[in-house]
């Protein structure tokens, strides 16, 4: 048996709770791209896996707390699909990181984005400041930005957002693999 070798088992994390996220589709879409080289590859989606309000305390002891924490601890490379909302990600990414912590220690993360218009394109900086300050985490520095235009009328992807999702699951692997490959320090 191989080791155990993170960069195998790819997670892809949808923080929408609109039950017709184009964010959601986005993160169909890389899960299905993660699935075609990884059959560890998972997929969560937290109109699903409901997680509470973080309040500091009582909150974490919830019952899907602990295995979404585990499945975000035990991932190679992690995409965050996240509706961008009031020119930000949504609550919802967030409040999934408080609850999650020390999960995301070390982690590759990218970003799939859907938001309502292109101006929006900087809003998921102060998520991603956060896990690389407080986690350590190494963000894939290209990620998808998709509105309403990049999606068919039958809601797929077009071919340039289905394109740069192919790529950044492909860069993410790859980074998550490289990472393995560092010593690690204290």
């Amino acid at each position: 048996m191989d080791a155990y070798n993170p960069a195998m088992n790819p997670l892809v994390i949808s923080c929408s709770l609109n039950p017709e996220s184009r964010s959601a589709r986005l993160a169909e879409y890389a899960h299905a791209a993660f699935a075609r080289t990884s059959e560890d590859a998972g997929l969560i989606d937290l109109r699903e896996t409901v997680l509470p309000l973080c309040d500091g305390g009582a909150s974490y002891k919830h019952e899907n707390v602990g295995p979404t924490a585990t499945a975000i601890s035990d991932a190679g490379p992690i995409l965050l699909a996240v509706p961008i909302y009031n020119y930000d990600a949504n609550a919802v990414a967030k409040n999934l990181i408080e609850m999650t912590g020390r999960a995301w220690t070390g982690k590759v993360v990218g970003f799939l984005c859907a938001a309502g218009g292109r101006g929006s394109y900087m809003s998921v900086m102060s998520l991603a400041n956060s896990l690389m300050l407080d986690f350590r985490c190494l963000i894939v520095p290209r990620f998808v930005y998709a509105t309403g235009e990049d999606f068919k009328d039958d809601g797929t992807l077009s071919e340039t957002m289905a394109r740069r999702t192919d790529d950044l699951c492909e860069t993410s692997s790859a980074l998550s693999s490289a990472m393995q490959q560092l010593p690690t320090t204290v």
